[in-house]
């Protein structure tokens, strides 16, 4: 369709792509059911049962299933100064293999992104990859050494999405005050990674059987909820929103219930490897079950899930961090924490929490797009009429073998590797554009 605008003679091209035959499942809407999907010039403009396909462009997605696009609050892409790990590019690559389409750009690199200049420089980044949107997030304390705040309102301005330290817990409990105090002043988030260090030291993986039997330095559950109690007050006392990153244990979902009782602005997030896994995969020193906070018991895994179910814990969040073969490699003592988790998360949780009956899909799908959209007031995460074009499809039928060598990431470390799962993303769509399709990177790499 072309129409030519008055006056000006410019002639602007109108591009319509109706998705037909789908069945889209948009909790944002309540929907849940096949329609067809017409986008123009990169925003959704219509969801009806049919919708006039002539002189437009049509996309058959019969038995496929669409949803607003994924969100991750939680990606580590290491640039600047980890690049031999991952960059803005090769994460951005592995986000919407993943059916992602936003994902944040976490501070702890080298160096870490605790000034206004560095939050700028990620987000031209990011827009030179231009494969989907990237978060900057601006670390909370200078260098994260957790002395004294970053210049917090100055990083905001320049585009900051959150304020964290994330690799560290911030220690230093008047220091967390005023940084509290500061992102509230900017109406901000910060996220939060509850461990408390005098109680975590040199531990690898949970004290629990494992760490016993294996003779390892432990980390304990305390660690991460006496700080979690702490930073519970002090976002009473201020009044910022604290949002608990990769909660671990049953604890600290007491913990949280609680707060939210007491009208706590509190939000909290799991990862899919604390929903499916537990202790035991470190056993036989698999350093690809080491990450922080550690996986934990049976009974906290089943409480994690219970707690994603009725909304207590109400984000999925990968904890994409990924390292290098030859540093897993290492001693397991001297291996690195942290697994990757983009390209995998949809089909895991399909498979071992939807199939497994656990969760609806409607929910899952709200957990992983519209809640994170909802909660950290972001325009995505819905299918709405007059919103981007950020969506994903999925195989929900289709079985795969999940093969680390696939992975667009240049990190391998997943402790998922040979899983079989369903819920495959066939197609990722960012502003009305495919940037994935069948697999395939729409886009150089």
């Amino acid at each position: 369709m072309q129409k030519i605008a008055s006056g000006a003679e410019e002639r602007k091209i109108e591009v319509e792509l109706v998705l037909q035959g789908g069945t889209i499942v948009d909790p944002s809407q309540g929907l849940h059911g096949r329609y067809d999907l017409l986008i123009r010039n990169g925003h959704i403009v219509e969801i009806a049962e049919k919708i006039e396909t002539q002189d437009r462009m049509v996309k058959d997605l019969s038995g496929l299933t669409i949803t607003p696009g994924l969100i991750d609050l939680h990606t580590h892409l290491r640039e600047p100064g980890g690049e031999e790990k991952e960059t803005i590019f090769t994460g951005s690559c592995a986000a919407v293999a993943g059916g992602y389409t936003c994902i944040t750009a976490l501070p702890n690199t080298n160096p870490v992104i605790d000034d206004a200049e560095k939050i700028k420089q990620v987000a031209a980044l990011a827009q030179k990859a231009g494969l989907v949107r990237v978060l900057p997030v601006g670390a909370a304390t200078k260098g994260s050494r957790g002395e004294e705040p970053a210049e917090i309102a100055a990083m905001v301005k320049s585009g900051a999405f959150a304020i964290t330290d994330d690799g560290r817990g911030v220690q230093n409990a008047g220091i967390l005050r005023e940084i509290l105090r500061q992102c509230r002043q900017c109406g901000i988030p910060f996220l939060e990674h509850c461990e408390d260090e005098s109680l975590a030291g040199t531990g690898q993986i949970h004290e629990g059987a494992i760490a016993k039997k294996l003779g390892v330095a432990a980390i304990p559950v305390s660690s991460e909820t006496v700080m979690l109690a702490r930073d519970l007050l002090l976002a009473r006392e201020t009044g910022a929103h604290v949002h608990i990153m990769h909660v671990s244990c049953a604890d600290s979902v007491e913990l949280i219930r609680m707060a939210k009782a007491r009208g706590i602005k509190i939000t909290a997030e799991v990862t899919p490897h604390h929903l499916l896994l537990t202790e035991a995969a470190a056993d036989g020193f698999n350093t690809l079950a080491k990450m922080k906070p550690p996986l934990r018991t049976e009974a906290d895994r089943i409480a994690l899930c219970q707690a994603l179910a009725d909304g207590t814990i109400e984000i999925v969040a990968t904890d994409h961090a990924p390292h290098t073969a030859t540093e897993k490699e290492q001693d397991f003592t001297l291996a690195p924490f942290g697994v990757v988790g983009l390209e995998t998360a949809f089909p895991l949780l399909y498979t071992y929490l939807v199939k497994a009956g656990i969760m609806e899909l409607d929910t899952l799908v709200e957990r992983m797009s519209c809640a994170p959209a909802k909660i950290f007031n972001l325009p995505y995460g819905t299918l709405k009429t007059g919103s981007a074009a950020d969506l994903a499809v999925f195989d929900l039928e289709r079985e795969m073998i999940i093969d680390k060598e696939s992975f667009y990431s240049k990190g391998k470390n997943t402790p998922f590797h040979g899983w079989k799962v369903k819920g495959v993303p066939v197609l990722t769509m960012v502003g009305g554009k495919i940037m994935m399709q069948d697999g395939r990177i729409c886009k150089k790499v």
